[in-house]
């Protein structure tokens, strides 16, 4: 097997041997602590422009199948684990991992030490870097991955969201039923703005009664009013939420006229529509083990995680409310306007990977649309 290199733009060096495709990729590196869910990872389309390091030391034990993606095609940019398991063992398994990284062109690397990758990032932050597997030298590698620019200021959303509108219907998954279909005629319309959504988000919708109709990121609000809404939800989304102005510009004018929910950038943008900033993270969030407290109830969730940026606690103003804090680092969780119908999460409730501690969230917008017709 060959030499395959993570070279970070500070010029640290990791060796390793190369997984899925061989080549040459860059993007910035972030850690993800989930020890499973590692195929609804590579297909969150929030790692767009991102290589994700595993902590977890063997991952592909289950393997690959065809139901447990998140959207339409593995979105980051590059995969970095310390092992790959060999013989995956789970029923579902259709293909090993290294052969679906292969198969959709993803540049990875294994067998270096990523617990010391790992301290690298909580000291140094987040950065960029390049993994080569095409038998370039370092100092090459070096000079390329010094030149790379990390992902503020960035708008990253409009290269994954759809193109076009389309309707989503199915539910959630079951062991042995597959994903359920709707029962009953829908209670809600909603109208779901993609900002780089997981299709478990619309499943969780779906469950609540909700035919869903998906449009784009660039969807102005005439446009989605015209669509006789109960409801709308800003999805989750990679990068920085300051760029997208078209989403929070949306979102400002959406305020008011119908319940608005927000889901991780989709609660950065709410937020920065109500009037807050945001800033960027060191190394970001990104597990399924995060404590996050509910400051309603006092009660802790272990919640799903997937961000690099964060509303400024200082810029909140006086008619918003947090609901919701950290407990690794106090950063806000969880907000809803005082004076409309309006919420968001930074974290993901809906999970895949991670805890369903948080699914709530979704009755709870539910019950927003229920008030709201009133």
């Amino acid at each position: 097997m060959s030499q395959a290199y993570l070279v970070m733009a500070d010029g640290r060096v990791f060796a390793g041997k190369p997984l899925g495709m061989r080549g040459q990729t860059h993007g910035e590196v972030v850690f993800n602590t989930s020890m499973t869910g590692y195929q609804e990872i590579l297909t969150d389309p929030s790692y767009d422009g991102q290589m994700v390091a595993m902590t977890y030391p063997l991952i592909g034990n289950v393997g690959v199948n065809s139901e447990d993606v998140e959207s339409r095609k593995v979105f980051l940019r590059g995969f970095i684990i310390k092992e790959e398991s060999a013989i995956p063992s789970n029923f579902r398994s259709q293909m090993t991992l290294g052969a679906y990284l292969e198969e959709n062109r993803i540049v990875g690397i294994q067998g270096l030490d990523t617990r010391a990758l790992t301290r690298h990032i909580r000291q140094k932050g987040a950065m960029p870097a390049v993994i080569s597997s095409d038998g370039q030298g370092i100092d090459a590698l070096r000079e390329q991955a010094a030149r790379l620019k990390g992902l503020e200021g960035v708008d990253c959303v409009r290269g994954v969201t759809c193109q076009t509108g389309y309707q989503w219907e199915d539910g959630l998954w079951a062991l042995g039923k597959g994903f359920s279909k709707p029962s009953a005629p829908p209670r809600f319309h909603v109208v779901a703005i993609d900002l780089g959504i997981k299709t478990n988000i619309l499943r969780h919708l779906a469950a609540i009664g909700a035919a869903v109709t998906v449009v784009p990121a660039t969807a102005g609000a005439e446009e989605i009013l015209a669509l006789k809404p109960d409801g709308v939800f800003l999805s989750n989304g990679p990068g920085d939420p300051e760029p997208v102005t078209y989403a929070m510009e949306t979102a400002r004018k959406l305020i008011g006229r119908a319940p608005v929910f927000g889901i991780c950038l989709g609660h950065q943008i709410l937020s920065l529509a109500l009037g807050a900033k945001t800033y960027k993270l060191k190394f970001g969030h990104h597990g399924g083990n995060h404590p996050v407290k509910n400051l309603a109830t006092g009660k802790v969730e272990i919640t799903s995680q997937n961000h690099n940026f964060a509303v400024d606690p200082s810029t909140i103003p006086a008619h918003v409310k947090v609901t919701h804090i950290n407990l690794n680092d106090n950063t806000v969780e969880g907000l809803e306007s005082l004076r409309e119908p309006a919420f968001s999460i930074q974290y993901h409730p809906e999970a895949s990977p991670g805890p369903h501690d948080a699914s709530y969230l979704f009755q709870r917008f539910a019950a927003l649309m229920d008030d709201n017709r009133g």
